[in-house]
């Protein structure tokens, strides 16, 4: 997120200005910046919160938005004031603020990063006005008589809706600088962003933000097949999808490579199958990735919201489950063996995004949430993420450095996360870059070994067996094996312990990967179970013996033999508390 990611001010005044506790901005990540990103193995860049949006900084030419419709004074990056522009705040010339972004990209190109960015395309600010393409501002010419029209950019609300007809009645009335007015819905109004039909939405709804219309009427359902197809011409569509491919050909045509896609599930399947074929058509490898949710009732489609994302020509979507399991092992009693449902997820399997942090998400290493371990809980939650499947994976910033987000940071309080609505920085992430030096001066030594560690998971799982493999899990075949890490008076194996294989049928290349989930116990003398039929999988059935070497984060090795497999196991002596390791398996040398 480019306002924290270069701002190094320790001022962190609570609900300060940009003048008391800073911003980062675009020139900030420089190129000594992104070689260190590099050499950690880092591809590609999700710059966060690009787009200009709704915020209290005035600037000449643009005044502040009314804070009514803010969450933080800087505002939330979710709520796009103007599609076709970035936000000010990140530039050294706010005038010069989309050439200091075309600069940037071109830094990143030079060093070997594809970039993308968020599209969010749901919702935007109330305040939404393009003064950079003014002929594609949302809401001209809209018939705001109706609740809906085909060709409306939003939804309007009538006088028979709850909360007592106009004006809008916002729930800020009781917030500094508010008076719960919004003087532009004084007439008339729209919906939020979260689907919310009143005249009176409340605080815990997106009420800083308006839903886009698609050309469907989501409060009819879900069934959008009367939408164009994908083939459509654009003159056939709804106005939105114009609109949005405009923008979206845009940012392409600016050398953006790829767009992460905000809340997707909420919008027709209909237009991403028509827009994202578009996009391919100005360039082939546009990378698309999803956050979406199948169980949000305001998904607009009856099937398996993430499956249809891929079929209307998504990359990757949002593994949203897989991340919930592994922090509900913290915090909800949640058993590592309960990933097992999850890795038979057909296709999809291999084309989900995983990351064990997010800007929606909380912190690792927050002393609130993840059993308030830590830092060092991360290491086995991002192993098993970034092992187990063949699709992206995520770092967000300040992870790799065990940033804990403690404290009050604003307009979100104290919730673990790392505030995107208020100017303000991370402390830890503060001592890595070290005045701009990107060197991580300032780290403690712990800190430095978990950076270290992080950019040893990400190059170990570059090779064939991960970015090609495929997935076996084990943990099913030990659950009745008493050596397969149990504490205490567990009867069934697989709390906090879990193993799989990973295979490339091409080159035979093959790992065993163990992640302990514990965040005291040392597991020792673990016996791991390989049955037959994952033998096969490895295509060693065979009588040759094994030799099983980490290539993670030590050069411990062991020679085993094929009767020890599917009886006893392979032994491993001792797997320390929040460890994982990558096993490569070969033949003994």
């Amino acid at each position: 997120m480019v306002r924290t990611f270069g701002n190094t001010n320790q001022t962190r005044k609570i609900h300060g200005t940009i003048e008391e506790n800073g911003c980062g901005k675009f020139a900030d990540i420089t190129a000594v910046a992104l070689d260190s990103l590099r050499e950690m193995g880092f591809n590609c860049l999700w710059l966060t919160g690009v787009l200009e949006q709704a915020s209290g900084t005035a600037y000449p030419k643009r005044p502040a938005d009314d804070p009514d419709i803010l969450k933080g004074i800087a505002g939330s990056p979710y709520a796009i004031k103007d599609y076709f522009d970035v936000n000010p705040d990140y530039a050294v010339d706010p005038d010069q603020r989309l050439e200091e972004f075309r600069s940037l990209l071109e830094r990143c190109r030079n060093r070997g990063f594809k970039v993308i960015i968020d599209f969010v395309p749901n919702h935007v600010s109330r305040a939404y006005e393009s003064d950079i393409r003014p002929e594609f501002s949302f809401g001209e010419g809209d018939d705001r008589s109706v609740f809906f029209n085909r060709d409306n950019s939003f939804y309007y609300l009538q006088p028979d809706h709850p909360g007592g007809g106009p004006p809008l009645k916002l729930p800020t009335a009781k917030l500094p600088g508010c008076d719960g007015n919004f003087a532009l819905e004084s007439e008339f109004g729209r919906i939020t962003g979260n689907n919310v039909v009143s005249w009176a939405p409340s605080i815990n709804d997106w009420y800083e933000t308006v839903k886009l219309n698609y050309g469907h009427d989501f409060t009819t359902g879900r069934h959008t097949t009367h939408l164009p197809g994908p083939t459509a011409e654009p003159s056939d569509v709804p106005k939105t999808w114009r609109t949005m491919d405009e923008i979206l050909e845009y940012w392409q045509d600016m050398g953006v490579d790829g767009f992460r896609a905000d809340m997707a599930h909420m919008v027709p399947m209909e237009f991403w199958r028509w827009v994202v074929k578009r996009c391919r058509s100005r360039d082939p490898d546009v990378f698309f990735c999803a956050e979406a949710y199948d169980n949000d009732p305001a998904k607009l489609t009856e099937g398996h919201v993430l499956d249809e994302l891929l079929h209307a020509g998504f990359n990757a979507v949002y593994d949203d489950p897989t991340y919930d399991v592994l922090e509900g092992i913290y915090d909800a009693g949640k058993w590592a063996n309960d990933l097992d449902p999850l890795t038979f997820t057909g296709s999809r399997f291999h084309k989900s995004l995983r990351y064990a942090e997010n800007h929606d998400e909380v912190r690792l290493a927050s002393p609130k949430v993840w059993g308030g371990h830590g830092m060092e809980v991360g290491k086995p939650a991002s192993a098993v993420l970034f092992a187990m499947g063949r699709g992206p994976i995520m770092l967000y910033h300040g992870q790799e450095v065990g940033e804990p987000a403690a404290g009050p940071e604003g307009f979100g309080g104290d919730d673990a996360r790392t505030t995107i609505f208020d100017y303000w920085s991370m402390p830890e992430l503060s001592k890595w870059v070290n005045g701009g030096a990107f060197d991580g001066g300032g780290l403690t030594a712990a800190q430095k070994s978990l950076r270290e560690w992080y950019g040893k998971l990400i190059r170990a799982t570059q090779v064939r067996a991960f970015t090609c493999g495929e997935f076996y899990g084990l943990n099913h075949a030990n659950k009745g094996n008493p050596g397969f890490g149990r504490v205490g008076d567990e009867s069934v194996s697989g709390h906090w312990l879990y193993a799989f294989l990973r295979r490339d049928s091409r080159t035979g290349h093959a790992f065993l990967v163990l992640a302990n989930f514990h965040p005291t116990e040392t597991l020792k003398d673990v016996k791991i179970r390989i049955p037959a039929d994952a033998r096969l999988f490895l295509g060693r059935s065979g009588q040759e013996s094994w030799t099983l070497r980490d290539r993670l984060d030590s050069d411990w090795s062991i020679t085993v033999a094929p009767a020890e497999l599917e009886n006893e196991g392979a032994t491993i002596p001792t797997i320390a508390p929040c460890s994982a390791m990558l096993l490569e398996i070969g033949d003994p040398s």
